[in-house]
């Protein structure tokens, strides 16, 4: 039996998403076993987020920094923006390397259901960004959910006064993906999405 601060430990531990009770408690053997090389680094680097960690101003990013990391860098096409539900979907775009532009987040999607509201997002704060001048497209990155999809209609019903280019993400087979394991929706995204073979 561990003491009460070990098992506090591993509690939080297990409520971090993708960690569950027994990997928790593997996740603290480890940390104890190697305190010098992992649990001192790891409460060092926690206590340097917890002061540092800001929202980002322009974009809604989650960074050490406002304006983040992203919206400083003035090798990005400012031209160009991505809009993105949550922070975690900026990162993983970000991480691909493949979108030079700029991005927003809206902090959520429409949801009836969850009695998410477009007030409740940051939904004016784009439209804002757009007022400003200076972005040729916009591009929808939403979930390929009826919330993602409708957030998205949303926000093309607020931008279509302006003249800025909307795209979307394109939805359909993966990479790899064998027809036979595909849900129903995806296959009649993929159709609808058909090309001509080049």
């Amino acid at each position: 039996m561990a003491s009460q601060e070990i098992e506090a430990l591993t509690g939080a531990l297990a409520r971090l998403p993708g960690l569950g009770p027994r990997s928790a408690r593997r996740a603290v053997l480890h940390l104890v076993k190697k305190r010098e090389g992992a649990l001192i680094p790891l409460l060092a680097a926690l206590q340097a987020v917890d002061e540092r960690l800001t929202t980002c101003s322009i974009c809604g990013n989650v960074d050490t920094t406002d304006p983040c990391a992203i919206c400083a860098d003035m090798r990005r096409d400012t031209r160009a923006l991505c809009v993105v539900e949550e922070v975690a979907d900026l990162w993983a775009l970000d991480r691909s390397r493949l979108f030079p532009g700029r991005f927003h987040v809206l902090g959520g999607r429409l949801s009836a259901l969850e009695g998410v509201r477009p007030e409740d997002l940051a939904i004016d704060q784009l439209v804002r960004r757009i007022e400003a001048g200076g972005i040729d497209e916009v591009v929808l990155a939403m979930n390929a959910t009826l919330e993602g999809q409708t957030t998205a209609h949303y926000i093309a019903e607020r931008l279509e006064r302006f003249p800025v280019r909307l795209t979307q993400l394109a939805h359909g087979l993966p990479v790899g993906g064998e027809l036979d394991y595909l849900d129903e929706g995806t296959l009649a995204q993929a159709l609808r999405a058909r090309r001509p073979v080049a």
